[in-house]
């Protein structure tokens, strides 16, 4: 190999294990008691080597953020495909599914960003993580504007979809964490797939829901003897 390509191999390597190992720390301690020290400790290398990679923990946190944006935009790319291949829930389950597989993780993105806006910290950074968002709701929009078309979504703007993806999101999230809701809540993983069933189905007024339950009720209840 190249040796060049062989350095840009380690470096790119190297980045990466910074950034995990920056949200291993932030899932373990909270954004507020993370330092580039702790970070530069769990990689094992020097702190001014992080600087080598990011010019701030702010800079870690945005990647943190994109990257996590930027690996749902590829699962609803595959999901939108599958849409037009005739599995039409595809892209809503690919939504839910990528927000809604760590709750933990999710929520503590949910918090870096409002508190990197709030402070103004990163503008720019910002500004690009929200056209990556844009790109995927615009995505998701489509979806939703052919489906009603088509007949297979209750007619409403199409942001409305959207916004009820990310409201349910949001308020999942938040209830995994609920303390309020922890007597309450006897299996969060199994309240975790019901949240997203309802997402999935949220609009359908094809039938395709009660028929897919109709399906799973007889196959549950087994043969019928006369």
């Amino acid at each position: 190999m190249d040796k060049a390509k062989e350095k840009v191999q380690r470096f790119r390597a190297r980045e990466q294990r910074i950034l995990d190992a920056a949200l291993e720390l932030l899932l373990e301690h909270g954004e507020e008691k993370v330092t580039v020290e702790q970070v530069a400790e769990r990689v094992d290398i020097g702190k001014g080597t992080i600087y080598k990679h990011f010019i701030s923990k702010t800079e870690i946190y945005m990647r943190l953020l994109m990257d996590y944006e930027k690996s749902l935009t590829e699962r609803l790319k595959t999901a939108v495909a599958a849409a037009e291949q005739g599995d039409i829930t595809a892209p809503a389950r690919a939504y839910f599914e990528s927000r809604m597989a760590d709750p933990s993780k999710d929520r503590l993105f949910q918090r870096l960003e409002e508190k990197i806006i709030a402070l103004n910290l990163a503008p720019e950074m910002i500004a690009e993580l929200h056209a990556i968002r844009n790109s995927n709701a615009s995505a998701l929009n489509r979806v939703f504007e052919r489906r009603m078309e088509q007949g297979v979504l209750k007619k409403v703007p199409a942001y409305f979809y959207y916004s009820t993806y990310w409201a349910l999101v949001q308020g999942a999230v938040e209830l995994y964490h609920s303390r309020s809701f922890a007597d309450v809540i006897e299996d969060r993983e199994g309240l975790m797939e019901f949240i997203m069933d309802v997402g999935v189905h949220i609009g359908d007024v094809s039938g395709r829901r009660s028929q897919e339950e109709s399906k799973s009720g007889s196959e549950s209840a087994g043969p019928s003897f006369g």
